[in-house]
């Protein structure tokens, strides 16, 4: 089971920290604000009134075991500043940090953090793929240039193998799911036939999902 400290239980915060938990997570939320802690308590492993910007606060409460640390505090350059350096030299071993724009960005990746996240700039990415194409159903960023894509099986698969379609020589993408009527085949055999209605999970390159969108 994987550990986490949620520190700033705003929107974004809250919402992380239930969800990790939701997948298994042992989850630490920390916020200064005792009513934010107090919505969240019943939904977390620990819910903690304190401030992250004192690094004895974060001692005591032992993050230096977890295995990754949230600052999900986007507004708050100097807060978000202090508390990387407080992490940092407590030995959190992985950093995510929530940034306001692409200035607060760069700061925060000199300071070496793990991973930066602007989520308003990621879901926008998101979303501008999803409604560029007609026939992406969903995509999923992993990195910048890697992603997973969901897209309905085109006319022209239907009825035919994995292994006749031969995807990940011919478009580069990997197939690593098939989804119809609610029910998920993973890692599908190559003697799968596409079948109609079914929704394809794609692992691949953003230059070869470019591909399969136009499909």
């Amino acid at each position: 089971m994987k550990s986490y400290a949620v520190i700033g239980l705003g929107r974004f915060g809250s919402a992380l920290a239930r969800q990790l938990c939701k997948l298994g997570a042992e989850v630490l939320a920390l916020d200064v604000k005792g009513d934010y802690v107090q919505q969240i308590a019943n939904d977390v492993t620990h819910a903690v009134v304190g401030d992250a910007q004192d690094k004895e606060v974060l001692r005591a409460l032992g993050v230096r075991n977890l295995d990754c640390a949230v600052i999900a505090i986007g507004d708050n350059l100097a807060a978000s500043v202090l508390i990387t350096m407080n992490l940092k030299e407590l030995g959190v071993p992985y950093i995510v940090c929530k940034a306001h724009d692409e200035t607060h960005r760069k700061v925060l990746e000199k300071l070496g953090v793990d991973r930066v996240v602007i989520p308003e700039h990621e879901y926008a990415q998101r979303l501008a793929r999803t409604l560029n194409s007609h026939n992406v159903l969903d995509y999923i960023e992993l990195s910048e240039d890697f992603g997973i894509l969901d897209v309905p099986a085109p006319k022209s698969w239907i009825g035919k193998s994995l292994r006749e379609l031969n995807v990940r020589a011919k478009l580069g993408v990997t197939i690593i799911a098939v989804e119809n009527g609610g029910k998920t085949n993973v890692s599908p055999t190559a003697d799968y036939a596409v079948g109609e209605g079914d929704t394809l999970v794609m692992l691949g390159d953003n230059v070869a999902l470019e591909k399969v969108q136009k499909l």
